[in-house]
């Protein structure tokens, strides 16, 4: 049972189909859904998780620990017990948990900002919902209590802001091994922090050699041992600081660039996990093959009418929806995956793809 059926969730149903295990999703969204159960609903989930051999979600956080106590509580093949999936998707309790193990993070706080300028966020959300960055304490009342609204439990995380660029590692634990498949620079939109514009691989940022050990330790001290994990970190002056760990894959078409340019499926691999069959750690070693560019697009404000572009571009909306201004990661309207042999060539045919997009909006 896949928890979601967006483009976030895409690649692992498809996943899923090619190695002939039947997908039942669950989505709020009739267009996306199998079963019309929200990926959040936990009652929903598991009444319908009765008949399943296993349980994915992929792509998006909040819906890892629905499965994992789902899971636990139907006796049903999941990677990670539901203690864990508690952490993954809790930032508090993940800070924590890294403070003690003496993994480098940001500064952070519950009860106000460690120095300015500070980001505000809820610590149970994601894709910078009810995230703010606050540069000095005039603005910090305005984000405590947009942070505390958009909170499922009413609290607030502050955290220190480190400047510098940021990584993503794309990773698997099996065998008792963390295997990190891939090392992608982050790069946002201009002015939306936070926001990814384009994932590269492989990535250049200085300091991104470093990042898949203390990705390593990261995950060592969430308590993930098996499956798929998703670190972001900030490569800071004095090396690579964790920023999130994720007990999923990227929701952002991540396991594409793993299949494409590392030549690991990490998407069958989480499938697998998810059923309860062995993954051979073997399997996951990162076989390089060129370099690879997600790139995302942003619409225009206002009503879509018609999108076109280039055929390997993916739009998420129907005519119809309405953009606003970009703010989260659900705001982007589609992507587009571009290979070359090299990194250069990856970014020089993502731009030109993307130059040939066309929004009409009204």
């Amino acid at each position: 049972m896949v928890l979601g059926g967006g483009p976030a969730q895409r690649h692992a149903i498809d996943a899923a189909r090619a190695l002939g295990v039947r997908t039942i999703v669950c989505d709020f969204d009739p267009r996306y859904a199998d079963v019309p159960v929200s990926s959040e609903d936990g009652e929903g989930v598991r009444r319908t998780a009765r008949d399943a051999d296993g349980l994915i979600a992929p792509g998006t956080d909040w819906p890892v620990r629905v499965a994992a106590e789902a899971a636990e509580e139907l006796r049903i093949p999941h990677p990670i017990p539901a203690a864990v999936a508690v952490t993954c998707t809790d930032k508090i309790a993940q800070r924590a948990r890294l403070d003690a193990a003496g993994v480098p993070q940001p500064r952070w706080s519950t009860d106000a900002p460690p120095s300015y300028p500070c980001v505000v966020k809820a610590p149970d959300r994601q894709g910078q919902r009810a995230m703010s960055i606050v540069r000095d304490p005039e603005g910090l009342g305005e984000a405590a209590a947009r942070a505390r609204s958009g909170s499922r439990s009413g609290r607030v995380l502050y955290e220190e802001f480190v400047p510098g660029p940021e990584v993503t590692v794309n990773a698997f634990s099996a065998d008792d091994r963390f295997v990190p498949v891939t090392v992608t620079d982050r790069i946002h939109f201009e002015g939306v922090p936070g926001v990814a514009r384009r994932h590269v691989f492989p990535a250049a940022a200085a300091g991104a050699q470093d990042a898949a050990g203390v990705a390593a330790a990261a995950v060592a001290a969430v308590g993930i041992e098996a499956g798929p994990s998703y670190i972001q970190l900030i490569l800071a002056d004095d090396g690579p600081r964790v920023v999130e760990v994720a007990a999923r894959l990227g929701g952002g078409h991540d396991s594409e660039i793993c299949r494409t340019a590392a030549g690991v499926d990490l998407a069958a691999a989480a499938v697998l996990a998810a059923v309860g069959e062995r993954v051979a750690a073997a399997s996951l070693e990162p076989q390089p093959n060129g370099a690879a560019v997600i790139e995302f697009l942003a619409a225009p404000p206002g009503e879509l009418v018609a999108a076109s572009g280039p055929p390997d571009v993916h739009f998420y909306d129907e005519p119809g929806h309405v953009y606003g201004r970009l703010r989260i990661a659900t705001d982007r309207a589609g992507y587009l995956l571009a290979t070359a042999p090299d990194r250069a060539g990856a970014l020089r045919r993502a731009a030109e793809a993307a130059e040939g997009v066309r929004f009409e909006v009204r």
